[in-house]
């Protein structure tokens, strides 16, 4: 009976020498730019973890920033992680608000 147990047990992967079990997880960033939108960033950056805001950053606060207790504690072992996404980010925010002057350019979209 002992054996038959452990088999099962084994079999659901609770014991042995892969107790953990493998899960998927997902990451996303998501990269908003936009031009004359009134009361809203021009550049705005999300970073989720299974669909939970983790970072955030944005052309007002021109900051980025933890939004978890769990990605604080990570990078608080990594002083300079957040000024370099930062800096990062800012460099991207300067690619995307050009991308955005040609397009307007190339599609004659002066303002409005």
């Amino acid at each position: 009976m002992k054996m038959k147990m452990l088999l099962f047990l084994l079999l659901l992967g609770i014991v042995g020498p892969h107790c953990t079990s493998a899960r998927t997880h997902s990451l996303k960033y998501f990269y908003t730019a936009s031009s004359g939108v009134p009361n809203f960033p021009e550049f705005v950056v999300v970073g989720l973890v299974d669909e939970v805001e983790m970072m955030h950053y944005d052309s007002n606060t021109k900051r980025a920033e933890p939004k978890q207790d769990w990605m604080s504690n990570i990078t608080a072992k990594i002083p300079q992680y957040w000024e370099r996404e930062t800096q990062n980010l800012m460099g991207k925010q300067q690619i995307y608000k050009n991308n955005i002057e040609i397009v307007k350019q190339r599609l004659n979209q002066t303002g409005g």
